[in-house]
């Protein structure tokens, strides 16, 4: 159907529905120059993992200031919180199938040295993009210095990388209009994640929305790639 587009922010260690999307895309485009969340923390800077069988978070402490700040503009509080990070995964996942083989690997993306929180963000997914062996282009909404918003912003990111198709959400029906992409000549589709299970360290019912990293230390790249994103 020709170039299949998706838009999301750069979240932090994202879960593997985050994932799909990518795996379902052709050009994948990061709103990283949209405004982050004034108050609380968001998926672009807190995930879960599980801690004895229950979700438990994981924040970024960032800096907000004053004014409106921006994901690509949004910086660090200090570099503590990586060592707390990775003692918390030592802690709970050592004892999984999967932690020796890729502890260097995630370790070393928890310590990696970004200027703001969206390129550490995206620095982590595009790495692990690469290790599932996904064929998809990268590009950050920032480069094409975009005013519109809402709907208008993403049909226009759209026909800047010449898209046929825009993968949304599945709840985008509840903030886009949807009239706009058909007037645009543009296909409008949903991410669908399929359901999915796999086994997970002190817990009898699995517990959805983790990390992908709990799946990475679980059950390894290879079942990954080979039964959770089946091949088309």
């Amino acid at each position: 159907m020709g170039n299949v587009v998706a838009i999301h922010q750069p979240n932090f260690m994202p879960w593997i529905g985050y994932f799909y999307k990518i795996y379902q895309s052709d050009t994948f485009i990061f709103l990283d120059d949209v405004q982050i969340q004034k108050k609380g923390a968001s998926f672009s800077n807190r995930v879960s993992i599980l801690v004895e069988g229950k979700e438990k978070y994981l924040t970024i402490p960032i800096k907000r200031g004053s004014g409106i700040r921006n994901i690509n503009t949004t910086r660090f509080n200090d570099n503590r919180w990586k060592n707390k990070i990775t003692a918390n995964l030592q802690a709970n996942y050592a004892r999984a199938n999967f932690f020796k083989e890729n502890k260097d690997l995630i370790f070393d993306l928890i310590h990696f040295d970004a200027e703001n929180l969206a390129d550490y963000n995206i620095n982590f997914i595009k790495t692990i993009t690469k290790k599932l062996c996904f064929n998809v282009d990268f590009i950050k909404s920032s480069k094409f210095e975009i005013k519109s918003t809402s709907t208008e912003r993403l049909i226009e990111l759209v026909k800047l990388v010449n898209g046929k198709v825009y993968l949304s959400g599945s709840g985008g029906d509840k903030y886009q209009n949807c009239d706009l992409y058909k007037n645009a000549m543009i296909v409008l589709q949903y991410n669908k994640v399929p359901n999915f299970s796999y086994r997970q360290l002190k817990t009898e019912s699995f517990v959805t929305g983790l990390s992908i990293i709990d799946a990475i230390f679980n059950i390894g790249f290879d079942v990954l790639i080979n039964e959770i994103f089946i091949p088309e």
